[in-house]
């Protein structure tokens, strides 16, 4: 119970920071003359790097997405990681792209043999790399050992980012420039929307179940948290969907650490750990009003998968970096972050389960009274509930993408429905990723994709 009362607390604490920065943020995503930069010359030019395995039907309406974005100087480099299905050959076919004979490699991070890059001067903004699979770490390095920009971008295969979504980004990373070492931005449900030419041209929420308890999680935690925890300095992830970093930084570290899953907390807690104990100021910010649209598991099976590779890639990072936990060497990662994320996420379902447990046993034995339980319950589910539509509201104050009122109905219905059920399975698949990484389970999962099209069609 009094774990419940704290996380609860905590909770609340950054959810208020968040509403503390949200008029900042409104005011800039509205009245900023981003649009004035897209065309300027000081924009710092970005490498937007595509891992892709096995992405053949989502892989080309990505690209022709990327190849439209409003930036002036940039770069897509797709790194096919060894798929077994079409996607190189789709991509060569749609772009004519032959292979290079002599192509110049800029960096040296060690990756799986790269097999051949492929070019097309009528798109001199694309290269496609082919290699042997080695996971989406050792991809992105590939990407990296071939980019030629200052900065990097890591976008997921399935993702589809909006044509202003890069130029926002930048315009952060031009307010400070000499401590930025990375950007988040939002991350966004596309099951549902309507996807015409690589673009989202009507935005509505899915009609599926899986989805739609995604769309309040993703509101929550990236509206509700990042929001709160980048106002100290202490954001422990920028997603794997959509981050921008200053590529000389992620060199110093050594790349993206291959091998499991939770390659993109990690690269964070590495830059963190890197610009501490160097003792060179930074920032890792979060840019809510760049936005990336992705695809989500609409499957039990598949969400499941995904759920237990989270879990496995969030404990072998805090059990890597233990030494982090309640340091004051590492400041507010040491000090706040990492601790929160051990007592309040990585244990979370066993201080549940085992509470949980203990309070049941407590009514059986007659030890307390069997209203205690239901308080409890009903403290537990009230207290979730208002940190869900505490999101609901920095999402209609700041950003109202969701402009039907069913849809926001629908919202605050489904943001009470995942407490009976939804919520549950999550601890179930919290634990599950925890046994599987005690088992050296390092799994990527069954990741099944649809076309936008068929995704269009669905909706």
């Amino acid at each position: 119970m009094y774990y419940v009362m704290i996380v609860s607390a905590l909770y609340f604490v950054i959810l208020m920071f968040s509403f503390r920065n949200i008029k900042d943020i409104f005011r800039r995503a509205t009245y900023s003359k981003y649009n004035t930069l897209s065309g300027s010359e000081l924009v710092p030019s970005v490498s937007l790097l595509v891992p892709a395995y096995n992405e053949e039907l989502t892989i080309a309406e990505n690209v022709r997405c990327l190849m439209t974005l409003n930036y002036p100087t940039y770069e897509v480099i797709v790194i096919n990681d060894g798929s077994s299905d079409e996607t190189l050959k789709v991509l060569i076919e749609e772009y004519g792209l032959t292979l290079l004979p002599n192509p110049e490699i800029r960096g040296n991070i060690s990756t799986n043999k790269v097999r051949g890059i492929y070019y097309n001067p009528q798109y001199p903004q694309l290269y496609l790399i082919d290699k042997e699979n080695g996971g989406k770490a050792d991809s992105l390095n590939a990407g990296i050992n071939l980019s030629r920009y200052p900065l990097i971008s890591s976008i997921d295969a399935d993702s589809l980012l909006e044509k202003d979504a890069l130029i926002r980004m930048a315009r952060m990373y031009m307010e400070n420039p000499e401590e930025t070492v990375a950007i988040g931005g939002d991350v966004r449900i596309a099951n549902g929307c309507v996807i015409e030419n690589g673009e989202v041209k009507d935005v509505s929420l899915p009609r599926r179940m899986w989805p739609m308890f995604q769309s309040i999680e993703y509101l929550k935690a990236f509206l509700g948290g990042r929001i709160g925890w980048s106002h100290f300095n202490g954001l422990i992830i920028v997603s794997g969907a959509f981050g921008l970093f200053r590529k000389d930084y992620v060199i110093a570290v050594g790349g993206y650490r291959g091998g499991y899953p939770g390659e993109d907390m990690n690269i964070i807690i590495k830059l963190h750990r890197y610009m501490l104990e160097n003792k060179i100021k930074y920032r890792v910010s979060f840019c809510p009003e760049a936005v990336c649209w992705t695809q989500a598991p609409d499957s039990y099976n598949i969400l499941s998968n995904q759920r237990k590779r989270w879990g496995r890639g969030n404990l072998k990072n805090m059990i890597e970096n233990r030494d982090m936990v309640f340091n004051p060497k590492y400041k507010v990662m040491g000090l706040l972050t990492m601790p929160y994320n051990v007592i309040f996420e990585a244990l979370n379902p066993y201080f549940r389960i085992t509470g949980l447990l203990a309070l049941l046993g407590y009514v059986l034995l007659d030890m307390t009274n069997w209203h205690v339980l239901v308080v409890f319950g009903l403290v537990n589910f009230l207290s979730g509930y208002l940190l869900s539509v505490g999101a609901l509201i920095l999402e209609e104050m700041a950003f109202r993408r969701y402009t039907k009122l069913s849809d926001l109905v629908k919202m605050l219905l489904f943001s009470a429905l995942k407490f009976v059920g939804y919520h549950q399975l999550g601890v179930l698949w919290r634990v599950q990723g925890h046994i599987q990484y005690l088992q050296n389970n390092n799994s990527w999962g069954t990741m099944t994709r649809q076309s936008w099209k068929d995704k269009n069609e669905a909706a």
